[in-house]
């Protein structure tokens, strides 16, 4: 029997060397895929990050512009703008006008809860009635006033309501002037009744409607917040990081600026000449405020590794005054948009020129 050899074969596979440079190449094409998608992820957070800038912006500027221009709707007369107004027992909104830049009672706050930035408050009703309210002719009781009966040209009996919310107003105008807005009880023809009312009132009854707003603007932790002063005492310090009281609006909003639209021809033309921050005095100077310019600075929610703003925002205020954000270390890393508009207060503007300012 012829044995036929069985040739031997070398084992095929890898050498140690060829696995090595395997490796390598496949590590390359992996470091340049990841850097491929770092700078791509990059672009993405910039571009959704301004997206989502210049959403909450938007959304911060709409909220803040449709109070603005409701402010005043039932109480623009220059007979009650300035006065303290008793809202509810124990809580007094002092100096009522329509929009109130920095106004004294609301608190800056302290630590993340600090308003950065100016605060705004808005006051307006929502009655049918006449701006100037209606003249009272008697007082059958202390909470009762009796006006005017339904005219062409009037409103009165027929704009005020059970539940309406109401301030009178003596005459002359005290000094000084202090009030209180109260619920209308009953109604009897030409006389209405409220739950307290006050003495010797022979003046003007306002009408402010079922559902008053008295709303404080603030940017607080990094959101627009408001506060609303008809159900909390927008006042308390304390309250300024509860977030019940001061409920946010939009978030990414890092400051709010604003200025008063003055008039400051002598005697008054109805004209903003000028925009400033200096607080109205008296009734008069209330009067000549007839416009509202401010500004909301929003950023990306993404913070850079790098510092990406070497500039502040920018407003119209003075020369294009900078706008501080410093009060957060890392500003630098974010990106900003700013929005600002001038709103005009059109109930202050229908009061037209005052006689004797």
């Amino acid at each position: 029997m012829v044995h036929t050899p069985i040739p031997s074969h070398r084992q095929a596979g890898f050498s140690i060397v060829e696995m090595m440079i395997g490796l390598v190449i496949g590590m390359i094409a992996i470091i340049v895929m990841m850097q491929v998608f770092s700078v791509s992820e990059g672009y993405k957070r910039t571009t959704t990050g301004g997206d989502d800038a210049q959403t909450h912006g938007a959304l911060a500027l709409y909220a803040i512009q449709r109070d603005m221009r409701q402010s005043g709707i039932g109480a623009s007369s220059s007979e009650i703008i300035g006065c303290n107004v008793t809202l509810r027992p124990g809580v007094t909104l002092n100096t009522m006008a329509p929009v109130t830049i920095n106004h004294a009672s609301i608190p800056v706050g302290a630590g993340p809860s600090a308003a950065v930035g100016d605060t705004l408050l808005a006051f307006y009703g929502n009655g049918p009635g006449s701006g100037e309210g209606e003249k009272v002719q008697a007082k059958p009781s202390l909470a009762s006033y009796t006006i005017p009966a339904a005219a062409p040209s009037a409103s009165a009996p027929g704009a005020f309501a059970v539940g309406d919310q109401v301030v009178a107003q003596f005459q002359p105008r005290p000094a000084p002037c202090n009030l209180a807005m109260e619920p209308v009880t009953a109604i009897a023809g030409t006389t209405v009744s409220v739950a307290t009312g006050a003495a010797n009132n022979l003046g003007i009854l306002f009408n402010l409607g079922q559902a008053p707003k008295v709303l404080a603007y603030a940017v607080r932790a990094g959101n627009l917040t408001v506060c609303d002063y008809i159900a909390n005492d927008c006042s308390v310090a304390g309250s300024v990081a509860n977030t019940a009281i001061w409920v946010p609006v939009a978030s990414n909003i890092v400051s709010l600026r604003a200025e008063y639209g003055r008039d400051t021809t002598a005697p008054m033309d109805g004209t903003v000449d000028a925009f400033d921050q200096t607080a109205p005095a008296n009734a008069c100077d209330w009067s000549r405020i007839s416009a509202v310019r401010f500004a909301l600075v929003a950023r990306n929610s993404e913070l850079d590794k790098a510092s990406v703003t070497t500039a502040a925002p920018t407003w119209a205020a003075g020369a294009s005054a900078p706008i501080d954000l410093t009060a957060d270390a890392n500003w630098q890393n974010y990106r900003y948009k700013t929005f600002q508009t001038i709103v005009p207060l059109r109930n202050m503007a229908w009061q037209g020129a005052q006689s004797g300012c």
